[in-house]
């Protein structure tokens, strides 16, 4: 009989995190589900004795990492799958936000992810390899108004992965930078730190405003099941835009910035190098 499968999944209280790990809980495989507060998966935990145990973990404090890293290898004996997926929003102009909010952000967003794979990488490899699934975002690929630091965060963390992806492959280790699309999650309400507003962009957050709209995303659980997949691929992909309407939008965008490329393609060539 093979041995279930050990996840360690982080922001896993609430949205895409607390999706996965309801997922995989249902494959009757096990979780390690770290966040902030826990309290909220008690209920989870009951529902599914000995194969999910709430870990209370704050991902800013790279220290506070190693040490929940262990303990979840000492729970299970190993690792063989990280969802590194905690996160939060930093909504506004980039002239609106103070150093404290700039900091706390990338904390989270970036320096928190770098400090779950550097903590989960010695203990895949000493079990021969495993999964790490790094959470970015579809917006990745280039800076938006109002979301500047939230894509600047992931975009940090897609380059950060795909060098990490580089030079753990030679240790079984399979890393997958996966940028999702739009779900209904709770990023843009109890995820969000808001920046005071200034008067003098009032004009282009109301664009903006209008330009998100009103419309529903999927519900976060639609998105688990191509995660189960990915994590079981023997040769999966280093990054993956996760959701039909998003692979969409990043192909247009991605061939819009082509394009405008080639509209100054007389002046890059200007220069030798």
């Amino acid at each position: 009989m093979t041995t279930p499968r050990a996840w360690f999944i982080t922001g896993a209280t609430r949205g895409l995190g607390r999706a996965f790990t309801e997922a995989v809980l249902d494959t009757g495989e096990r979780v390690i589900a770290a966040a902030r507060d826990v309290e909220s998966l008690g209920p989870l935990a009951e529902q599914h004795p000995g194969r999910l145990v709430p870990l209370a973990l704050d991902v800013t404090d790279r220290a506070a990492v190693f040490a929940a890293v262990d303990r979840a290898v000492s729970e299970f004996g190993r690792l063989d799958v990280v969802v590194n997926n905690a996160g939060g929003m930093l909504y506004g102009m980039v002239e609106e936000a103070t150093e404290s909010q700039v900091r706390a952000h990338l904390d989270l967003n970036f320096f928190g992810a770098v400090w779950v794979a550097q903590a989960v990488v010695p203990h895949l490899r000493a079990g021969g390899g495993g999964r790490l699934l790094q959470v970015t975002s579809m917006g990745s690929g280039g800076g938006m108004a109002t979301v500047g630091f939230y894509g600047a965060g992931k975009a940090a963390l897609d380059s950060v992965s795909e060098a990490l992806a580089m030079e753990v492959e030679q240790f079984g280790i399979k890393v997958t930078v996966v940028q999702m699309g739009g779900y209904d999650t709770s990023l843009f309400t109890t995820g969000t730190t808001m920046t005071d507003p200034l008067p003098q962009y009032q004009d282009l957050r109301t664009e903006m405003t209008a330009m998100w709209g009103d419309a529903t995303s999927p519900a976060a659980s639609t998105a688990a099941p191509a995660m189960l997949e990915l994590a079981s691929l023997p040769d999966p992909p280093r990054r993956l835009i996760l959701g039909s309407q998003s692979f969409d939008q990043v192909h247009e965008m991605n061939r819009a910035r082509e394009d405008y490329y080639r509209t100054w393609e007389h002046l890059s060539r200007m220069a030798p190098g």
